[in-house]
């Protein structure tokens, strides 16, 4: 008799294979060197020194979108919804749909005081918390026609010209604050071909959004965006419809800096079982990644869900065992670069009707905080594995001025204990830096 935790099977089934790939990925990719020389104000070596060493911040970004900021029904929600953020994140997914930015042609909602619109908070007010919290804020998305205002369809030629006045006002307002924009999203899908305009159908869709970016944008990251099963479903590695719209996509021009890839297990529960013996296999995960990873374009897991479809204290376990195996696969990848889980709270995602528990149980139960704002297992664990298993903190001894370390990438603060006193320095320990620093007491 099958039981929910068959759901696991694929990890058991292939574990030797995902730990030697988790432990040693992780080792390469997330993990470097620093090397220290201390001088005095002199600039000559400290003979004797000992240093505490701890990390701040991890280079390397995970976070979730932050369409609730503000939507709750009362200030106490809000409040623990702003403080379970901070707590478990350093990055935040920023909602700039279209038909709920700029409802009305000409009156967009930039400012933190427009009008409410659930679940998409405006632009201002996710900057000012994001900016006081230390959290990087992205950009979800620029040409995502799914969400295009019903004002701005018409001929191909109308379209453009208001995707090139959504672009300009964009950049102007928020190119220096937000530096990764998603450009395109979910270009595969064919229903409600009413909901995507004209232009949407055009040969060129790809590369005018990217080159229109580019021109707008230019020293900003634009990253291309999928679903699921356009992603790590129907793959068959470099012949795979995601992998060839981005190979010509770059073979056209097009400066696509960052591939996003979703990860929804949006499966009823009977279909949990099947979905997973799919989706849960670590050979697919790492193969998708391998081939992807060939463009030599970080990888972003720009959106997930793992749904515990109930409140039992079991099947939040088990939604806390999958995102665990799944968080150290993708971060101990050398291509990816940041994880997003998509909303924090059960019971309030996109077509949810908050307090209908019977609406869907991947929609209410795919959070990692309850309805009730208390914290599951999984936003445990998540805060766990990077402010603890994934965390540098230790002592050593400098002997003549020299001291080295291996240690996460990220920021660090280093204290420093000489015959003098102890003084404080920062650092940051980053991947593609040489990583040699000069400390002057």
């Amino acid at each position: 008799m099958e039981s929910r935790r068959d759901v696991l099977k694929p990890f058991e089934a292939k574990k030797d294979y995902m730990e030697d790939r988790i432990a040693s990925g992780i080792e390469a990719n997330r993990k470097g060197y620093a090397y220290l020389n201390l001088v005095d104000a002199e600039g000559k070596p400290v003979e004797k020194a000992h240093l505490r060493i701890c990390q701040k911040t991890h280079e390397f970004k995970y976070g979730a979108n932050l369409f609730m900021l503000g939507e709750f029904p009362n200030e106490e929600q809000n409040r623990k919804y702003e403080a379970y953020y901070a707590q478990a994140f350093n990055m935040a997914t920023l909602p700039f749909y279209w038909n709920t930015l700029e409802p009305e042609q000409g009156k967009p909602r930039f400012a933190k005081d427009s009008p409410k619109i659930y679940r998409r908070p405006a632009p201002d007010l996710c900057l000012e918390y994001c900016e006081a919290k230390g959290i990087m804020p992205k950009a979800h998305c620029l040409n995502y026609t799914a969400f295009m205002p019903s004002w701005a369809m018409g001929d191909i030629a109308y379209e453009k010209a208001c995707l090139d006045k959504r672009f300009r006002e964009l950049a102007e307002r928020y190119a220096k604050r937000i530096r990764d924009w998603e450009v395109t999203n979910e270009t595969f899908r064919s229903s409600q071909p009413e909901r995507y305009g004209n232009f949407f159908e055009a040969d060129d869709f790809i590369e005018w959004s990217f080159a229109e970016a580019e021109r707008f944008f230019p020293a900003n990251q634009l990253v291309i965006n999928e679903d699921k099963p356009h992603t790590f479903g129907n793959f068959l590695k470099s012949r795979s419809g995601y992998y060839m719209q981005i190979e010509r996509a770059l073979l056209k021009g097009a400066r696509i800096d960052k591939i996003g890839m979703q990860f929804h297990m949006f499966h009823r529960a009977e279909q949990e079982l099947e979905a997973a013996r799919k989706y849960y296999d670590p050979e697919l995960i790492f193969n998708v990644l391998d081939t992807y990873g060939r463009f030599n374009k970080p990888i972003q897991i720009t959106e997930s869900t793992i749904p515990a479809y109930s409140g039992n204290a079991a099947d939040e376990e088990l939604q806390m065992e999958i995102i665990y195996n799944l968080y150290r696969m993708w971060f101990s990848h050398p291509a990816t670069e940041a994880v997003i889980y998509w909303n924090l709270v059960d019971g309030f995602a996109h077509g949810a009707v908050p307090g209908d528990m019977t609406y869907g149980e991947n929609y209410y139960y795919g959070g990692l905080i309850r309805y009730d704002f208390t914290p599951k297992p999984a936003f445990e664990m998540i805060c766990n594995l990077f402010q603890k298993q994934y965390h540098t903190e230790l002592e050593l001894d400098a002997m003549n001025g020299e001291a080295v370390f291996k240690g996460f990438y990220g920021d660090y603060d280093i204290e420093v204990e000489t015959d003098s006193g102890v003084v404080k320095r920062p650092l940051s320990l980053l991947k593609k830096l040489a990583n040699k620093f000069e400390i002057k007491l």
